[in-house]
């Protein structure tokens, strides 16, 4: 308490001392130029030097100046920058609105922007502003929950363990792109987020294209393209130092400089931050780095190259399993409500907290751009760029007297591990309620006997180029044309973290290497590895050991005509993907007994897909327009979808692609104080493919055999509208919200065949799926948000926001639905609001020099909601029930009240 007590008053006085400025010889009033009303916060520099200010509520505004020739430069987001020649005392200024906040940042690369009022498609923009505004102890996912039809949650709670849904999609059908190279796994199409923990550090803006979007790279952007810009080497020369402290002992640091654009035309920048801290939840630790470092030079007129290089090793336990309603209201609960930092995940071991469930990994991704100005019609755009990610996820394996470690005996009267005991009786000691102890001399653990932790790991290497020639036929119309290439390795595994006081371990999966014995010193610490090429195949595994390669070799090509009334584009694409699996622990041999010998390298299975899409925008005046788009997808099947069974010979014969049509109108209204956006959208996705594990007894003799269902044809139809708009009144008061509301559902029902693990069909345990009609899950189809910011007096914010969701359904497996008369629907969880307030100070000290101060809480009506649900159990006879829901439902909760202080010294 007496920690928070100093940061409270350090914050305090930050807020309330001032400081003297020198006397100033210019001043004067900036004003916009629609309405003539004063624009506060506008930054005024002297060109040339740091020497600056912003204006005052009122658009006021006073500063010093040097003798001789001087020019003032007037500059604020949503403006047209203004540079006026210093001749006299009194400057006033008007600006001038602008079309697109991002035109204030340049991006040498690929990355495909959409433009306000030309690019015919739904965006939100984001500049970096706004995001270290908000991002606070949040999640970069997290901020975007500021923008239509975005759905995203901590999930489990821990650092990182965020998610996101777009329009209902979630991430592996969402693409999200890094100055124009996308980063979602080429297996899986997943984003980790906690790979890019220390992103929010280094944006210049975020831009979320809701549909297809305006990229031309035949991506999985089904809900939509995540766009984020880091910065430019060549920003101008400053730097700044800033601290954020917060509930839970929450600590962050982070350093920046820029040098700008130096006389020999080099340029730099560069950041460093450090996090910790206990999470709120608990048994949910976690710390970790971020590093960025761009480098440019123009090499002339023509020629421009900067090198760009980020990373975030991190660790953090996780609360990865999603407890009960029960158990949340069982462990630690007050008067029937629940416990929402409960966490089964975790315990004691010898003294310290030890969790079964850590995250560990660093996934750093560098690129090398360059552009050519080829003349003044024409420039060619390319960037090399690769992805190194080391690390993975810890987790149980084993059992005690043939139960698995999750069991009520092995959890204490909190439902934490009883690390102490496992150790007890893994070293032959007695511990009661464990059954049978062990035989005495018998410390050897294995998968099934012998607590212990390993980690599954997930490593991979990416390399990739993206070049694009670019040509402007006239002012009108131009084209583009160009080639995306990559060639990607996923290496799977798992290794020994602890084994809890045994003396080894002994492994059988592997088939070249039958009866390993492992001792400590062959294990993998759960802690990241700052050496991206940390030799990998060196580290003993037991379990499993395959990879997965997959190459990609797309063509793409564009036409866009505009003019101040009207842009339209057609864009085209095509990709051939192609797919190998690699199985280290196996021999070729006839492992299943079918006469054929399994390969432990499979062929190559090839697949083509491409997309068609376009749209037009027309602008009916300076504060009108109108757009619509469609476009059409057919997209390979991930790499799960190949390799059904997981092995190597059993390769899915009956894939198809997934076809996605996409529909989209919208319509924009603009002023210097007001914007306003409105979409309305239909998506179409087709012939999904998904399969079910499943243990059916096949020779009716009472024991079950491992099977695989295969469900082909799966359809999903997602519709909605989206509104969003901002103004600004007296200068002072902004306000903004947006409501979007969706329809996203199953379009109808379709077939489970299965096959045994020889591939041969079962069709005497084929099945219809009931899925006609039902709501697609995991994501609120309601969403709003209202918020606003107001300036108190000079430098002094306050801002405030509500956020509402509501038609949330629980997550499940589509392919659950298999009796007609069953709940074939999906469970709808409550809904909820929840608010947030912060508070701001901005003082300008001398030759351009900052520091700025902000207190924020979130929740701040401490509101108890469930987030997500793994499980959809209705409610029976007889069921106990909390605020209408089936207890037994696997949920998680969202946080409660946090909050965080930030101060920051700019320079």
């Amino acid at each position: 308490m007496r920690s928070l007590n100093k940061i409270l008053l350090l914050f305090i006085f930050v807020l309330f001392t001032g400081f003297a400025f020198g006397q100033t010889d210019v001043s004067g009033t900036v004003k916009s130029a629609s309405d003539n009303t004063g624009i506060p916060g506008v930054t005024v520099l002297v060109k040339g030097t740091t020497e600056g200010t912003i204006t005052d509520m009122s658009g006021n505004y006073k500063i010093t100046v040097p003798k001789g020739t001087n020019t003032l430069t007037f500059s604020y987001i949503g403006y047209e920058t203004k540079e006026v020649v210093v001749s006299g005392s009194t400057i006033n200024v008007s600006l001038n609105v602008k079309s697109s906040e991002l035109d204030e940042i340049v991006v040498v690369g690929v990355a495909d922007i959409a433009k306000d009022r030309q690019t015919p498609v739904a965006s939100s923009t984001m500049m970096a502003s706004e995001i270290q505004e908000r991002i606070g102890t949040k999640e970069l996912p997290e901020v975007l929950n500021y923008t239509p039809s975005i759905y995203a949650t901590k999930q489990g709670g821990g650092f990182g363990d965020a998610r996101i849904n777009v329009r209902g999609f979630d991430s592996k059908n969402t693409a999200v792109m890094i100055n124009g190279m996308p980063v979602n796994d080429m297996e899986s199409g997943k984003v980790y987020w906690s790979n890019w923990a220390g992103l929010a550090d280094v944006t210049s803006a975020i831009q979320v294209q809701r549909g297809l979007g305006s990229s031309k790279l035949a991506i999985s952007s089904i809900g939509g393209t995540i766009n984020v810009l880091t910065n430019t080497s060549d920003k101008k020369e400053g730097g700044a130092v800033a601290a954020t402290f917060g509930n839970d002992l929450y600590m962050k640091y982070s350093a920046a400089y820029n040098t700008g654009l130096l006389d020999n035309g080099f340029s730099a920048s560069m950041l460093i931050s450090r996090f910790s801290g206990n999470g709120y939840v608990d048994g949910t630790e976690g710390q970790g780095w971020t590093w960025f470092i761009s480098t440019g030079y123009k090499i002339n007129k023509k020629h421009n190259i900067m090198f760009t290089a980020t990373g975030a090793p991190q660790w953090h336990n996780q609360r990865y399993y999603a407890p009960s309603l029960s158990s949340y209201i069982k462990y630690g609960g007050v008067d029937g409500e629940p416990n929402i930092k409960y966490n089964s995940d975790w315990g004691y071991y010898n003294g310290e907290v030890f969790t079964m469930r850590r995250n560990f990994y660093h996934k750093p991704i560098a690129s090398l751009n360059h552009e050519w100005k080829i003349n003044n019609a024409s420039k060619l755009s390319t960037v090399l760029y690769g992805s190194w990610g080391r690390g993975g996820g810890t987790g149980d394996i084993g059992g005690i007297n043939g139960s698995a470690l999750y069991y009520g005996q092995f959890k204490d009267e909190n439902g934490l591990y009883r690390f102490d005991d496992m150790k007890t009786w893994n070293t032959g000691g007695h511990v009661a309620d464990f059954g049978a102890d062990r035989a005495p001399g018998d410390l050897t653990n294995d998968r099934h006997d012998g607590a212990s932790r390993r980690a599954s790991m997930n490593s991979h290497d990416w390399y990739g180029v993206i070049s694009n020639y670019h040509n402007n036929l006239n002012e009108n119309l131009s084209f583009d044309f160009g080639v995306d290439l990559r060639t990607y390795s996923g290496y799977h595994y798992r290794v020994l973290n602890n084994i809890l006081g045994a003396t080894d371990y002994l492994d059988n999966r592997d088939r070249n290497n039958p009866n390993r014995t492992l001792v400590p010193s062959q294990f993998v610490e759960a802690t990241p590895n700052w050496n991206p090429f940390i030799d990998i195949k060196g580290q003993d595994k037991i379990e499993y050991y395959n990879q997965g390669n997959v190459r990609w070799g797309g063509v793409f090509g564009q036409v866009e005509y505009k003019t101040d009334k009207y842009s339209a584009f057609v864009q085209a694409g095509g990709s051939s993907q192609q797919f190998q699996r690699v199985d280290y622990f196996n021999l070729p041999a006839d492992v299943d007994g079918d006469g054929t010998d399994e390969p432990q390298i499979s062929d190559w299975t090839s697949m083509m897909g491409g997309n068609l899409k376009g749209g037009f925008n027309y602008n009916i005046n300076k504060q009108h327009n109108i757009f619509i788009n469609s476009g059409y997808y057919s997209k390979q099947p991930m790499f799960n979808a190949v390799f059904p069974n997981y092995t190597n010979n059993n390769t899915n014969e009956n894939l198809v692609n997934e076809k996605i049509f996409g529909l989209e109108a919208g319509y924009g209204f603009i002023t210097n104080n007001y914007k306003l956006k409105l979409n309305l959208y239909r998506t179409s996705w087709k012939d999904r493919f998904q399969t079910i594990k499943s243990y059916l007894d096949i020779n009716g003799d009472g024991n079950t055999v491992s099977t695989i269902g295969r469900v082909q044809g799966i359809e999903e139809i997602h519709s909605g509208v989206e509104l969003e708009g901002s103004a600004r009144f007296f200068g002072s008061l902004k306000v903004y919200g947006m409501v979007s509301a969706g329809d996203w559902v199953y379009a109808s029902n379709v077939s489970a065949t299965f096959v045994d693990d020889n591939n041969d069909a079962l069709p005497q345990f084929d099945q219809t799926i009931y899925l006609d009609g039902v709501k697609v899950g995991d994501a609120a189809q309601f969403t709003s948000r209202i918020g606003a910011n107001y300036n108190v007096i000079k430098g002094l914010y306050v801002d405030m926001n509500y956020f509402y969701a509501d038609k949330l359904f629980a997550k499940y497996d589509a392919t659950s639905f298999s009796d007609a008369n069953g709940h074939n629907e999906a469970l709808q969880l409550p809904s909820f609001g929840l608010l947030d307030a912060s508070l701001t100070y901005k003082h300008n000290l001398k030759k351009g020099k900052r520091i700025t101060a902000r207190f924020t809480m979130n929740n701040v009506l401490d509101k108890v909601y469930i987030s997500e649900s793994a499980t959809n159990k209705f409610v029976e006879d007889g069921d106990e029930t909390w605020n209408g829901i089936n207890t037994s439902n696997r949920v998680f909760f969202g946080w409660g009240r946090s909050w965080n202080i930030s101060l920051k010294f700019s320079f």
